[in-house]
């Protein structure tokens, strides 16, 4: 249970920005001596790694705050958030990789389950981000974009963190992100369909 909150959360993470969790495992691997990544993920930790994962990050963080700039980064991402939950998710749940030219057993162990979970949540995490601000930047002409960039930047920082040292702790966040995206759908969706009608009611 708390492997699963763990990857959850990391994924989640990876979904607000992709490389937010990837770079807080590394250096919790390099770090924290209570934090031992699986073999088949330790990597993460490795100079390379953390140089160019830090890199991306800061690419990341940087663009997500520039008005329009943003919208494109979030289509970029559309693939490269879903990839990080899904390795963030393999990594904080203790998934051990499979060899590539081995796919029959990639499949027949389950140990492709830990990926496609991350890659699953870090999708639906990234879509409502994606949709809210979308709406954002049409109600403000962009001028929201770095105060929500912001904000995400740091619930992605804190969720990771949280998922690594305080499970617990991560868990409670990841309910309230929850809760926070069924209230961002909701509106969403109330503000189309009363769109469609300019006085609000509804025509027969």
């Amino acid at each position: 249970m708390i492997e699963f909150i763990v990857g959850s959360s990391l994924a989640a993470a990876a979904g607000l920005n992709a490389w937010m969790p990837l770079f807080l495992l590394g250096l919790a691997d390099r770090f924290l001596p209570a934090v031992e990544l699986p073999t088949g993920w330790s990597w993460l930790s490795s100079d390379l790694a953390l140089w160019i994962v830090g890199a991306l990050l800061v690419l990341e963080i940087v663009a997500d705050k520039i008005p329009a700039l943003d919208s494109v980064n979030d289509l970029v991402q559309s693939i490269i958030r879903p990839a990080a939950g899904g390795v963030a998710f393999g990594a904080g749940a203790s998934a051990q990789t499979v060899a590539v030219d081995d796919p029959a057993s990639f499949f027949s162990t389950g140990s492709w389950i830990p990926i496609a979970s991350g890659i699953a949540i870090a999708l639906v995490v990234h879509v409502v981000k994606a949709t809210a601000r979308v709406a954002a930047n049409a109600t403000t002409g962009g001028l929201a974009a770095p105060v929500l960039s912001t904000a995400e930047d740091g619930a992605s920082f804190i969720l990771a963190a949280a998922a690594i040292i305080v499970p617990l702790v991560a868990a409670i966040l990841l309910i309230g992100l929850i809760v926070a995206a069924v209230v961002v759908l909701r509106r969403r969706a109330r503000k189309r369909r009363v769109g469609g009608h300019p006085d609000g009611g509804v025509h027969t």
